[in-house]
Formats: structure tokens, C-alpha cells, sequence
């Protein structure tokens, strides 16, 4: 409970973006950063019906404080800020590493995180991939089936068939368009803060009418 109540005193001062740690709250830091392997935790966790339902009650009270960016159940009501609903815990997993380690980079992100203890981020993931995205349907259909199109060709071969992804690959199904439009843009001209060869060389070629066909069509996926 003490990392949880971190987690929250981190948002609470989410404006400031101030990350440093009272003296009294570094020993939460340790055993949260410890290493531990979460992708064997995980998988341990799963295995065990008593132990996952412990585990996920405690992910669903690290996602009430989440709820504050990520909306409740993982679907955002910011359209810049991604939904986790949904998502594949093997994937989700990595992208906890990813902020951790400092392949992807958001100070606040980092900062809770890094507070956040082994089994609150096993069951974070897990609560988050249980929920289901809300249905958004497609304000321009013609613009929806360019991006079909362009899907169908393209974006099919990883994200799968019908956008959900697997452990390797987001699903991008259902989720929020200015994000979309942003992390595609970002991608194409190499900047932002990840880096991720395989979907810079996919976007290279892409055309802002592209990314806004793709964004349509992917973003009214169930």
C-alpha cells in the first residue's frame, strides 16, 4: 500500500512534474526497482487463480490512480492520451521495461513506474487487459475504408487482422486518434521520445493522408 499511496502523492503534484522522492519514501523506490523478473512473475501469476485475483485487485487500485491520464478501465477521455484497455499484458510489460530503462521517455511516466511495485505492475497490466475498449464509430466512413486499404497492405503483418495486436505489438484497435496521429508522425520523421526501427521504415513512406485514413479506420476498430 505504501507505493500505491507514492503513486498517488506522484500525480497529486503531476503539474509540477517535480519527481524527486522524500528521504522517507527511497526504501519504496528500492524494492519497487529491484530486479525482478516481471515477464516470469506474470506467467506465475497467471498460473494461479488465488494469486491472480489478489494481484489484480491491487492492479485496479494502481488503475484508479491511473485513471487520472488513462481514464477509468484504460479508456482515456484525453484523444492525445493512449487507452490501455485492452491491451496485451506481455506487451504492456515490455512498455513498463521501456519507461523504466529509458528506450521510452515521459519524466512522469518514469517517475511512476519506478514507484510502482513488481506485483502492482503485474496487476495493473492484467486489470488493464481485461477491461474492454469503448466503440468508437467511424465519423468519415470513406476516409475509414482509405484507411483499410492502407491497413490491409501494410499494418495487417504485426498488428494483426483485426488491430489487436499480440505480446510484441500494440493493439491499436479502438484507440485514441490524436495519439495515433502523433506516435505515426513521430515515427515517420524519427524524433520523439521511442525509437522503434521496425515501424520508422513502415511509416517512411506514409503521406499525412495516410496516417488520417489509417487513424480513422484503426481508431472505429472493436
Amino acid at each position: 500500500m505504501a507505493s500505491i499511496r507514492l503513486l498517488a502523492a506522484l500525480v497529486a503534484g503531476c503539474c509540477a512534474m517535480t519527481l524527486t522522492l522524500p528521504a522517507s519514501a527511497q526504501s519504496v523506490r528500492a524494492r519497487s526497482t529491484a530486479d525482478v523478473d516481471l515477464t516470469a512473475r506474470l506467467k506465475e501469476v497467471q498460473q494461479d487463480p488465488k494469486l491472480m485475483e489478489s494481484v489484480m485487485k491491487t492492479g485496479q487500485r494502481v488503475a484508479a490512480i491511473c485513471a487520472n491520464c488513462h481514464g477509468d478501465g484504460g479508456n482515456s477521455l484525453k484523444p492525445d492520451i493512449p487507452n490501455l484497455a485492452g491491451q496485451n499484458p506481455t506487451y504492456l510489460i515490455e512498455q513498463l521495461r521501456q519507461f523504466a530503462d529509458g528506450r521510452r521517455r515521459y519524466e512522469f511516466m518514469e517517475g511512476m513506474i519506478k514507484a510502482m511495485s513488481s506485483d502492482e505492475k503485474i496487476g495493473a497490466v492484467l486489470f488493464y487487459s481485461a477491461q474492454k475498449v469503448t466503440h468508437k464509430t467511424a465519423s468519415n466512413a470513406a476516409l475509414a475504408a482509405k484507411g483499410k486499404e492502407y491497413f490491409n497492405k501494410i499494418c495487417w503483418r504485426c498488428h494483426a487482422e483485426d488491430g489487436r495486436g499480440n505480446e510484441k505489438f500494440a493493439r491499436i484497435a479502438g484507440q485514441q486518434p490524436d495519439y495515433m496521429r502523433l506516435t505515426l508522425k513521430r515515427y515517420r520523421t524519427g524524433t520523439g521520445p521511442r525509437v522503434e526501427p521496425l515501424m520508422a521504415a513502415s511509416t517512411k513512406l506514409m503521406t499525412d493522408a495516410d496516417i488520417d485514413a489509417v487513424v480513422a479506420y484503426v481508431g472505429a476498430l472493436d
